[in-house]
């Protein structure tokens, strides 16, 4: 049910998109705006991954890594990857103070996850790990690339209602399409807003359920519910300025990462914590699992290359 409602949810954003097309510039406008979606797409498909890392300057690390903590986790990783069914997934940390931690790539074979310096200073090993097993979840789920595909044509149709905005619309050689500046002015501002409510619905859903398998993965629900309230109490207080550079990318994380002190965070791709907290709890309870005995922050027990 999950990915039927996605697919509805990317057949309405695309509709959208072309819908937007269609006002700016009749039939011939809404073809080009469907092939100007196809072709981000196909741009985002092979090299989403790439630009995401890159643009947190992320780090790749390995089990020969000289730091045990590092160690650890590439580990856990690695022996998840295997329980889950998943091809080993390439592995990074970010140096950044936010504790947060994020996966991309198009496929479970061109996987990576990621994590900030801050999740691995902040969270016990067990609570690093519960959250890492929610990342391969999304890699097990191909959350990856649906979300990619989310945040283009999401992005595409508000750069579209600013075109419409700049121009004014415009007809097709018919007569169609045509919009004076109240038309243009409603795109500009009504286009983006769907646009953001469909991806946050989009967005909610696969964090539900990538907690969900998370915790099926690492078997502890408990853990991954004390990193998030962890998480989200951290890292309101870090303001983490790569992703108020790029907050398309916001939905890609864990935890929403944005300070929410602009129109960024007006409509959150995440759902509330407390939400998402209260059905790991029930999980867990029908897992049979028993809440662990707090655990040592992975930097008490080696220093990394924060510290």
């Amino acid at each position: 049910m999950n990915h039927l409602k996605t697919y509805i949810l990317l057949a309405a954003l695309t509709a959208l998109f072309a819908g937007v097309g269609w006002l700016i510039g009749g039939a011939s406008g809404m073809l080009i705006a469907i092939l100007f979606a196809a072709a981000m797409n196909v741009f985002a498909y092979w090299n989403a991954d790439k630009i995401v890392l890159k643009m947190y300057r992320a780090e790749p690390v390995d089990e020969t890594t000289a730091n045990p903590a590092l160690r650890r986790y590439v580990a856990d990783i690695h022996e998840m990857a295997a329980r889950a069914g998943l091809p080993r997934p390439k592995t990074y940390v970010i140096q950044n103070d936010q504790p947060n931690a994020f996966a991309t790539g198009r496929d479970p074979a061109h996987a990576a996850v990621a994590a900030t310096t801050g999740l691995l200073a902040m969270l016990t090993p067990s609570e690093v790990r519960a959250v890492m097993a929610h990342e391969l979840a999304h890699v097990k789920n191909r959350d990856t690339l649906t979300m990619t595909i989310t945040a283009t044509i999401a992005g595409a149709i508000s750069a579209l209602a600013n075109f419409a905005l700049f121009f004014g619309g415009g007809r097709d050689e018919e007569g169609n399409g045509g919009m004076g500046i109240i038309g243009a002015l409603a795109i500009a501002l009504l286009a983006p807003l769907a646009a953001g409510l469909v991806q946050m619905a989009i967005s909610r859903s696969r964090e539900y359920e990538a907690d969900r398998v998370g915790a099926e993965i690492a078997g502890d629900p408990h853990a991954l519910a004390s990193a998030l309230e962890k998480i989200e109490a951290y890292a309101k207080g870090v303001v983490n300025m790569d992703a108020e550079r790029n907050p398309a990318t916001a939905h890609l994380f864990i935890i929403n990462p944005l300070s929410g002190k602009g129109a960024d965070n007006l409509f959150s791709t995440h759902p509330a914590t407390a939400n998402r907290v209260r059905q790991l709890m029930e999980l867990g309870v029908r897992m049979g699992v028993q809440r662990p005995a707090a655990a040592v922050p992975v930097t008490a027990r080696a220093s990394g290359p924060w510290g």
